[in-house]
């Protein structure tokens, strides 16, 4: 196949949205790797200190939302067509990144969370639809490959430049994905409606049809069990976002790292690093979108002919190996390491989930199933933020640790200080470096052993993945 040749064969359609979609992902990963961070963080390096719990619901329910919403967003789309919709997401995207800063209760983060996920919601169907009317039989794998391409793009180099804007201030966090995702205003310049089938119904009726195509898919017992477990995946997925930078932050030591750019690359360790010496969490975390850059189309070559399930299961024991890892030690270079095999198996083994729902939907209605293949990410993302909370505070949370001990010691600290500052105050209090309280209560608490539960988890999903099609499908996919 000539290369040249299929992208002459893409409309310049096909390349405004790839670009949209850039930007897209480019402002949106530039604050939610920061996101965790900044709901749990110390109040006077710019944090909210909501507690991991708050965290937990805060980002696994809003985020859920996002993805549960595009079933009805769609519609509304094809009602009132994708131009519109789209002009629509990026006002409702914009001025939620202006005035989600300005609100620092949960309950007015949360709602502004809401409203910024409801322009996420609208956006998504819209741009993948495009994608897909923009392509043939003989261009969409090469035009969902540039897609995807375009999104890891984005993903990566979103963080890389509003983390250096985080020191100064955590609200040009999000005026720069503001502005980032304003840009948009102006391709939509360029964006040209693709050839839909006008949606005559009302937009009650088109809503009240999308329930009850809910319905036929959730009667499909075998197929909901599937996504259920597809569930557990998306569950462990999102530790990337949810729990990883809190981790990395709270237990990580990253000062090996930031001496090795301090010595060679200083550029990194002034534009990424801390006060402290240490390397920024989320630029750690980040590793992943490159990591997914460089090594996708290797990956994706060599799991090519393997079947659906085989490269599902074993992407996801690797994903589980590698992120369960990531919260085992504290040290950086194993977290790069296993940062790294969690990349592996997520590039093997996430692309065959949609190509395997398609090969177990019934004939007549694959369109529809292929629909609703959004239900696990969904429920991942509202189980990612019961591990990432209620979970990681109780076993894992450095905040929590602290006060334990100074109550333990019977120490008296003031509750009106910010989090660093009484973490250093009960420092002090005990006559050690901030860097010694941090590994007493690493040796004295264990956090680590919350990679017990992230790997169940994962190893539960394998497990239920190859009963399910053994015993309830009878045969092999």
């Amino acid at each position: 196949m000539n290369i040249s040749a299929v992208f002459k064969k893409f409309p310049k359609t096909f390349w405004v949205a790839n670009t949209i979609e850039l930007f897209e992902r480019w402002a949106w990963y530039g604050f939610f790797m920061l996101f965790a961070n900044y709901l749990t963080g110390s109040s006077d390096a710019g944090g909210l200190e909501f507690t991991q719990a708050q965290k937990g619901i805060l980002m696994g329910v809003g985020t859920g939302i996002l993805y549960f919403l595009p079933v009805i967003t769609g519609s509304i789309a094809d009602k009132y067509g994708y131009k519109k919709v789209l002009f629509i997401a990026f006002v409702i995207y914009t001025s939620a990144f202006i005035l989600l800063p300005l609100f620092d209760t949960f309950t007015g983060v949360f709602i502004m969370y809401l409203y910024l996920a409801l322009g996420a919601a609208l956006f998504k169907p819209v741009i993948s639809a495009t994608i897909a009317k923009t392509t043939t039989d003989e261009t969409a794998s090469i035009g969902f490959g540039i897609f995807y391409l375009m999104v890891n793009v984005g993903a990566f180099f979103g963080p890389m430049v509003t983390l250096l804007f985080k020191h100064s201030s955590y609200n040009l966090v999000f005026y720069i994905s503001a502005g980032i995702v304003a840009l948009n205003f102006i391709l939509l310049l360029f964006y040209k409606e693709p050839d839909r089938k006008p949606n005559t119904d009302s937009l009650k009726t088109s809503i009240l049809n999308v329930f009850k195509n809910i319905g036929l898919v959730v009667v499909d017992l075998k197929f909901m069990l599937f996504l259920l477990i597809v569930a557990g995946f998306w569950t462990m997925y999102n530790q990337l976002f949810f729990t990883l930078p809190v981790f990395i932050a709270q237990w990580v030591d990253t000062s090996i790292l930031f001496d090795y750019f301090q010595s060679n690359i200083p550029f990194f360790s002034e534009n990424y690093g801390t006060p402290s010496g240490q390397m920024e969490a989320e630029f750690i975390v980040n590793f992943d979108a490159l990591f997914i850059i460089i090594f996708q189309l290797i990956v994706s070559t060599i799991v090519m002919k393997w079947k659906p399930l085989k490269t599902m299961m074993t992407g996801f024991l690797v994903c589980a190996i590698g992120m369960s890892l990531t919260l085992f030690t504290q040290n950086v270079l194993f977290t790069f390491a296993a940062i790294y095999i969690f990349a592996i198996g997520e590039m093997a083994g996430s692309p065959k989930i949609t190509e395997y729902i398609g090969r177990i939907a019934p004939a007549d209605k694959k369109a529809l199933y292929m629909g609703y293949s959004f239900i696990p990410v969904f429920l991942g993302n509202v189980f990612a933020g019961i591990i990432s909370g209620s979970v990681y505070q109780d076993m894992s949370d450095k905040t929590v640790f602290v006060k334990q001990e100074v109550a333990k010691r019977g120490l008296e600290i003031s509750a009106n200080l910010s989090q660093n500052e009484y973490f250093n105050q009960a420092a002090q209090s005990m006559n050690m470096k901030p860097q010694e309280l941090t590994n007493y209560l690493w040796n004295s608490y264990n956090p680590s052993k919350i990679w017990y539960v992230i790997l169940t988890i994962g190893l539960c999903a394998v497990i239920a993945l190859f009963f399910y099609d053994k015993f309830i499908m009878n045969k092999k996919k």
